[in-house]
């Protein structure tokens, strides 16, 4: 009865390796077939949703509100909601939404 010598550490971590190569090549197969207007508007969200974030802590953190604030303004001015598809009019609303937030968050938070 022959045994089949165990697998060395190396041969597992080159298992691994090539199994998370199929993976990113499936995932990057996926995300090509996904309209870019759509991608960058998900972006979009994730930066207000992180604002809201920061500005829910206590105390709110105003410094990393207004960076995922500016990053979403960045995007979605800068690359004009007319570009950004059907959703561009809900990002725009959501811009002006989490900056008013923001302020109002800071004049309630501010030293008295």
């Amino acid at each position: 009865m022959s045994s089949s010598p165990a697998p060395d550490d190396a041969d597992i971590d080159m298992e691994r390796a090539g199994k998370l190569a199929d993976e990113v090549a499936e995932v990057r197969r996926q995300l090509a077939e996904v309209p870019a207007e759509q991608v960058v508007a998900n972006h979009a969200m994730g930066l207000f949703e992180l604002a809201a974030i920061h500005l829910q802590q206590s105390p709110p953190r105003l410094k990393d509100a207004a960076l995922a604030i500016d990053a979403m303004g960045a995007i979605v001015e800068g690359v004009g909601p007319e570009r950004l598809g059907d959703a561009g009019p809900t990002l725009e609303d959501a811009l002006t939404q989490i900056r008013l937030a923001f302020v109002q968050v800071k004049g309630t938070n501010a030293p008295a």
